[in-house]
C-alpha cells in the first residue's frame, strides 16, 4: 500500500497518516471573512485552503468549511485504497479535492508490471 500525502497551500507536502487534527477557522488568514482549513502534523499547523472570497453568514461559512473537512477525509480514505503513493490536493477553481499518483506528478513511469520504481537516495 502506498503513502498518502496532502499538498499544503504553499505547495509543501505533509503525510496524511501523521495528521492529528483537521481544523477550520471562521475567517481567512488575512481577512475576517471566508474561512481557512489546516491540518496539524507534529504540533504544527499546515494551511490547505485560505479562501477570503467565501461570502455568507458566519454559520454558512463554518458549515461550508465543515463540508470541506469532510470532503478531505473522504479523499484521504479513497487515496489510501490505492497501491501507489498518492498526493491529495485542493483545486480552488473547482472547489474540490483531487488525488494524483506520485508517479504522475514526478514523471516516473511504471515498469512492465505497473509498479513505480522507488526513488533512490
Amino acid at each position: 500500500m502506498g503513502e498518502v500525502w496532502i499538498r499544503t497551500l504553499g505547495n509543501g507536502l505533509v503525510r496524511a497518516d501523521r495528521a492529528t487534527e483537521i481544523s477550520s477557522t471562521r475567517g481567512s488568514l488575512h481577512e475576517d471573512q471566508g474561512y481557512s482549513l489546516k491540518v496539524i502534523v507534529d504540533g504544527k499547523g499546515h494551511v490547505l485552503i485560505d479562501d477570503a472570497d467565501l461570502q455568507g453568514s458566519l454559520g454558512d461559512r463554518l458549515e461550508y468549511a465543515r463540508h470541506m473537512e469532510d470532503a478531505l477525509l473522504l479523499a484521504m480514505d479513497e487515496a489510501r485504497e490505492n497501491d501507489a503513493s498518492v498526493v491529495v490536493s485542493f483545486e480552488p477553481e473547482r472547489q474540490r479535492w483531487s488525488a494524483a499518483p506520485v508517479a504522475m506528478l514526478t514523471g516516473r513511469l511504471p515498469d512492465q508490471a505497473g509498479r513505480v520504481p522507488e526513488a533512490v537516495g
